[in-house]
């Protein structure tokens, strides 16, 4: 590696140019794990772009290889769910194998911070449409949860970031309850800015809320060997289950 972090580097392949995740990202690691981003270019959040994705994703994930970072995270759930939950499986273990270094997808850390919070049923909420939305909830249906509720709020992909938080706990709020309750919530996408709204829920509604920020903080902890808790963002974090 050329350059290195006292607590280690995790290399990030971000689907957009949109503002917001990756500094929301950086302020909620712990102090000296260094992050190397890379970035797509996705325009319109539509079904045929993300299954044309994979190329480029591998692109961006071989440069990071290249890089000798100790982690590759390539963002972005819908590109890889696309895929089925085994279909995407197989092409992370063969990129693993290629280039002998440890990758997770989103979806991947998804499944894995649901499984430690130890929701075997979720409710979803997301900001893309019902084709979309379908087949996410099958992807995780594949996975071994029970899907009660995977909802799209009704906004253009490009802006997703203008949300308010109190929009967006409306919408998640009133998916979870004509659901009749679940284990877990699980917000798909970096794009809304609601961090601030993650132990709101979680008060109100009494159930763990697994986003997408506080799940990759929480893994890459893991596997950096750093233990150091966030308070204010969640069980996730708060507890490191």
């Amino acid at each position: 590696m050329v350059f290195a972090s006292w607590r280690g580097v995790v290399g990030v392949v971000k689907p957009t140019h949109r503002p917001g995740s990756l500094e929301e990202f950086i302020r909620l690691l712990p102090e000296g794990i260094g992050v190397v981003p890379v970035y797509l270019n996705f325009q319109r959040g539509t079904e045929d772009e993300f299954r044309a994705a994979l190329n480029a994703v591998h692109e961006k994930v071989a440069e990071l290889a290249k890089e000798g970072v100790d982690l590759i995270h390539p963002e972005g759930a819908p590109p890889f769910m696309v895929h089925g939950f085994k279909g995407e499986a197989k092409i992370v273990a063969g990129w693993e194998k290629k280039y002998k270094a440890r990758i997770s997808s989103v979806a991947q850390n998804h499944v894995r911070a649901l499984k430690a919070v130890k929701a075997k049923s979720f409710v979803g909420a997301t900001y893309f449409p019902e084709k979309l939305n379908k087949i996410f909830a099958k992807y995780f249906i594949d996975a071994g949860f029970k899907v009660k509720g995977m909802e799209g709020i009704d906004v253009p992909f490009n802006k997703v970031q203008e949300l308010s938080g109190e929009q967006i706990y409306a919408h998640i709020k009133k998916s979870f309850l004509k659901s009749k309750g679940a284990d877990a919530i699980y917000m798909l996408g970096s794009g809304w800015r609601a961090l601030n709204i993650i132990s709101l829920l979680e008060q109100d509604l009494q159930v763990p809320v697994i986003h997408p920020v506080p799940a990759r903080i929480w893994e890459f902890q893991k596997w950096l060997n750093v233990n150091e808790p966030r308070q204010g963002f969640g069980h996730l974090l708060e507890a490191l289950p």
